[in-house]
């Protein structure tokens, strides 16, 4: 494909129906609604949610089915990696309801093992979803490339040298070299409420952060010279009350 390819990056958008949809007057959705409404109007050919989409597994179905709305209503593909608020347990809210029968939604752990490719774009997109509330190491099976482009996504912590032999620590840890061994042209990473560039110059990884933190998504342009251009956009994102999240 001899186009730009533009992917919209974010996380941690919590949606539920207690303390997000408080900084929404009652719409746990809304940040949610914000994030796909501004992918529509920037052009977005892919939507990566990179974990904890959802706060829990004991959101209510009517939110859910909001949610699934949402998703459905937005045509665009939406690719979600479960994370450690929302991962693909057994029960998962993923498999309820309306939000199991949206088709533009890609739900790593339930609907995809740990790819999916879009032919169309010359995209693959990679991750380990979160498949249960334990640790885990989020990049420690990298994937060989397949396509022209490639994108990972993880959920967790990053630490240039992560030492996992310490104890108590943070868990999910994410170091410089699991982020350079990928090879993708961009690593999407979520956990982080605020949008930063993580890694040395040899690899395009950023948190996007928490819209309602952050107030911005991740633009990713992937061009088709080859380059690689991340940008951050403005979301329009009406809240009530000032954030403070904790991961």
């Amino acid at each position: 494909m001899n186009r730009d390819i533009i992917i919209v990056h974010t996380s941690d958008l919590h949606v539920d129906h207690d303390y997000t949809a408080r900084l929404h007057g009652g719409d746990g959705t809304a940040g949610l609604a914000c994030v796909l409404q501004a992918s529509r109007s920037i052009g977005a050919d892919v939507v990566l949610l990179v974990g904890d989409t959802f706060d829990s597994h004991r959101v209510p179905d009517h939110v859910l089915d909001r949610a699934a709305a949402v998703i459905s209503d937005s045509g665009l593909p939406v690719v979600l990696l479960p994370g450690n608020h929302d991962p693909a347990i057994a029960e998962a809210i993923y498999r309820r309801g309306m939000l199991a029968q949206v088709g533009n939604l890609h739900v790593f752990g339930v609907r995809h093992d740990q790819a999916i490719e879009f032919p169309e774009l010359g995209l693959e997109v990679w991750g380990r979803p979160h498949l249960d509330y334990g640790d885990m190491v989020p990049f420690e099976i990298v994937r060989p490339r397949r396509t022209r482009w490639q994108v990972a996504a993880a959920h967790g912590h990053y630490d240039p040298q992560a030492d996992r032999s310490i104890s108590p620590r943070a868990s999910w840890l994410i170091n410089d070299e699991e982020l350079i061994a990928t090879g993708a042209d961009y690593v999407a990473l979520g956990h982080w409420n605020r949008a930063v560039r993580v890694g040395g110059e040899g690899v395009a990884a950023y948190y996007s952060g928490s819209p309602e933190y952050a107030g911005t998504v991740n633009v990713v342009r992937l061009a088709a010279s080859g380059e690689v251009v991340v940008t951050l956009h403005e979301l329009d994102i009406a809240r009530e009350v000032e954030p403070v999240f904790v991961p």
